[in-house]
């Protein structure tokens, strides 16, 4: 790693939160640019007369819609690839404490929240993360905030206020079997697991966030009153991680046949038969089927 941005033509930012995670940028596979089909940072070359840092916050705006009042230099790097000349990048850092998943993606598939153990499992762009271990070990701030525990074990909350981010769920029942999608290999969450039919909730409620997945995903239409609650999960995944409460709904009628609208997400729809579910399966869905066959109304999976 080095300091002098004298020379650097590029830029990228390393963006954290406050669970001690970092942004990253899947890039499109496929295609002649650099670090292709990698996880990587956002960012990008200089255009015109543009300085780094006017650089650095037009990419910022352009690739993810973010306007960050201040991104401070941290280190240059070398990068090269069979698509772009050897060059040097200038890498900042930033602090951004949003949902991944409700940013434009204007290049490449997707943004997601990693943490730096994870990353050990992904592909990724090899400059983007040795400059994010330099980050980590050189930014204390950057590591999650330990959790409070009695000697049980158990995990206690009273920490203050903490976002709860809401999913919304499908689920449908035909003759026995219910409707689970393949996810595809290289999304950032369950990649080849078979899920229910799923998105976040934005600006709208949760019956109209699960009329429009249905349609974006598979090309299903429902109707909001034709969608009734029939289980909740409230998931933890790691202590460092954002909670999430997962709603699941029940449609009652529905029209059209499941259809791969989103390839990028999910390669294949399936009716499993409730006694036969694929063992490569989201636990929470695994969780919430269950529940919902027992009757039961609700699930905590990773609190104690």
């Amino acid at each position: 790693m080095e300091t002098d941005a004298a020379t650097a033509t590029s830029t990228a930012v390393i963006l954290t939160n406050g669970h001690g995670q970092y942004l990253l940028h899947l890039r499109d596979a496929n295609k002649p640019i650099c670090d292709a089909g990698t996880w990587s940072l956002i960012g990008g070359a200089r255009e015109g007369e543009e300085t780094l840092d006017e650089a650095m916050a037009r990419e910022l705006h352009e690739e993810a819609g973010l306007t960050l009042p201040r991104l401070t230099p941290f280190t240059t790097v070398c990068a090269k690839g069979p698509h772009v000349p050897e060059g040097r990048i200038q890498v900042y850092t930033g602090r951004w404490d949003g949902d991944a998943d409700g940013l434009p993606v204007t290049e490449g598939i997707m943004f997601r929240w990693f943490d730096v153990a994870t990353m050990a499992h992904l592909t990724m762009c090899p400059w983007a993360y040795e400059a994010i271990l330099t980050h980590q070990r050189q930014s204390p701030a950057a590591a999650p905030a330990p959790v409070p525990q009695d000697p049980s074990g158990a995990t206690h909350g009273g920490a203050g206020a903490v976002k709860n981010v809401i999913g919304a769920h499908l689920y449908l029942e035909r003759d026995g079997h219910t409707l689970l999608g393949l996810r595809h290999p290289e999304v950032g969450y369950a990649a080849e697991h078979w899920h229910a039919l799923a998105g976040h909730v934005e600006r709208e409620s949760v019956r109209s966030a699960l009329v429009r997945e249905a349609a974006e995903e598979a090309g299903l239409l429902l109707r909001p009153e034709d969608l009734h609650l029939v289980h909740t999960v409230h998931v933890l995944d790691h202590a460092g991680a954002e909670p999430r409460i997962q709603l699941f709904f029940h449609a009652t009628a529905w029209s059209g046949r499941p259809q791969v609208r989103e390839p990028d997400r999910c390669v294949r729809w399936q009716w499993w038969p409730l006694d036969g579910l694929p063992e490569q399966m989201v636990p929470y869905t695994r969780a919430a089927i269950d529940g919902i066959r027992a009757g039961r109304a609700y699930t905590e999976m990773g609190w104690e």
